[in-house]
């Protein structure tokens, strides 16, 4: 009987089991077909969908190529002089300059508006004695630079053209992890170049530039950029400018799965400066930050990670006006999270000098809400206006490497040459003199010696305070006279 029972069930069983099969069999075919579709649509689209449709690059791509120029830029490289001991025993010492090389470089460029501005890296074109682009077309045109940022490594430049292809400008801050993006650009010369890759990271910080102003809020991406593709676009899929390429991270040079671009919203703020002021207005909050780990965390007995902690606030700076305190740790700037120095920096960045901004900052584990009125880096809300720094009467350049290694020093302009009579002269600098700083203010570019005299603009008495060191390491001191 026993046996007979579990016959039985085994007969109900196997009846319910041919009656859904032959259910599924009628309705959706054949059930081999189903376990097809079940196992091998995930895998199929795993790498390649974004909501669940194929990701397709060519719209983005034909958006972009169009609208991203290759920059060439030639450089004038002084030759060491020559001296001819021979000559020099018979005759005296002679010296025999030799003309200057020309040297060329390449690299991309965005265009912003139709008539021909275009955006680019400092690095692409600093310190170029032309430039010049060339469209996707093959249309070549000759290049002004309008104004360059070394602090965030951008430049804007300026053609003689109408009916330009342009690109739209997204916001960086919509970028997802994981997004999928297009690099375009020029790499070793190839033009009109894409590769695809996604969204690795934001606000990356990987101390790249140079200065105490500096900015670096990148995005990471694994889109392949080589050598060339610098000042090129970052484009979503729906064809929009997010980012601006800027370097790669590798030991040889060349692409090895990391890239770095700065952000829209950096750039759009940057180039509305130099476009219009034609030098980029830095608001400060004045304080000095760093970011928070857990044993740091543990150190000042915090209890967030996220966010700037504020290690000092200078003094007759916005933070110190609106009662910011060491100690404080910045959360949120306009109501948008901050969660890293990086992100603090981009974010301010994004402001003027004299616009109010709201602060949300923890203290004692308790939140706080501050306005804070931006300054400028001399303490006030003035306009800086870019400020022609031959009017010194002298040519000053960046230090090299090797120069910055044998003086001990990270930072300094070199003057290269006085004119006769200039400012310059008259305040007895010579040439080959080092500039540390200028009115108790750092400068590592031409740049910041431009901001630094145009905020002389009303005062009484203008003059220049310049610390600095000769050629051997001595440290001299100077005023120049910057009245009229």
């Amino acid at each position: 009987m026993k046996h007979l029972k579990e016959l039985g069930i085994l007969a109900v069983v196997a009846a319910v089991s041919a009656g859904v099969s032959c259910f599924y069999v009628k309705n959706f075919g054949k059930t081999e077909n189903v376990i097809i579709q079940e196992t091998k649509a995930p895998v199929q689209y795993s790498a390649f969908t974004h909501g669940g449709e194929p990701v397709d690059f060519t719209y983005a791509a034909d958006q972009s190529v169009n609208a991203v120029v290759h920059v060439m830029t030639t450089y004038e490289v002084q030759q060491s002089r020559m001296n001819d001991p021979f000559l020099e025993y018979f005759f005296g010492e002679r010296n025999f300059q030799q003309a200057p090389q020309k040297r060329q470089a390449s690299g991309s460029g965005v265009i912003l508006t139709k008539d021909g501005y275009i955006v680019t890296n400092n690095h692409v074109v600093e310190g170029a004695s032309q430039v010049s682009v060339v469209l996707n077309d093959k249309r070549q045109f000759k290049a002004d630079i309008v104004g360059t940022d070394p602090t965030t490594d951008l430049a804007l430049l300026k053609v003689d053209a109408k009916d330009l292809p342009t690109l739209p400008i997204g916001n960086s801050d919509d970028l997802k992890v994981g997004e999928w993006v297009l690099a375009v650009g020029n790499p070793f010369n190839l033009t009109s170049t894409v590769t695809a890759g996604i969204v690795s990271a934001k606000a990356r910080n990987i101390n790249i530039l140079s200065g105490d102003m500096k900015i670096e809020s990148f995005i990471q991406t694994d889109a392949a950029v080589n050598p060339g593709n610098s000042g090129g676009a970052l484009v979503n899929t729906r064809g929009e400018l997010v980012g601006i390429n800027a370097a790669i991270a590798s030991q040889t040079g060349s692409y090895t799965g990391y890239a770095f671009a700065i952000p829209t919203t950096i750039m759009s703020k940057v180039v509305a400066d130099l476009k219009e002021y034609g030098t980029v207005q830095r608001a400060l909050l004045g304080v000095q930050i760093q970011d928070i780990n857990a044993d740091f965390a543990k150190e000042k007995n915090l209890k967030t990670m996220e966010g700037a902690y504020v290690a000092a606030v200078g003094e007759n700076s916005a933070a110190k006006d609106a009662g910011i305190k060491e100690g404080d740790v910045i959360t949120h700037i306009e109501g948008q999270k901050v969660k890293s120095v990086s992100e603090l920096q981009e974010k301010i960045s994004r402001f003027r000098p004299g616009d109010k901004v709201k602060v949300t900052l923890t203290r004692n584990g308790k939140l706080e809400n501050v306005t804070v009125t931006l300054k400028n880096m001399m303490g006030n809300t003035n306009v800086v206006k870019n400020y022609d720094a031959s009017q010194l009467g002298a040519t000053l350049t960046p230090l090299t490497d090797k120069q910055k290694s044998s003086l001990g020093i990270n930072y300094g302009l070199q003057v290269t040459s006085v004119e006769k009579g200039g400012r310059f002269q008259q305040a007895g600098i010579p040439k080959g003199y080092i500039i540390l700083r200028i009115n108790n203010q750092k400068v590592t570019s031409t740049t910041d010696v431009e901001s630094i005299i145009s905020t002389l603009k009303g005062e009484q008495e203008k003059a220049l305070f310049i610390s600095g060191i000769l050629p051997n390491g001595k440290v001299v001191y100077y005023a120049v006279d910057m009245n009229e």
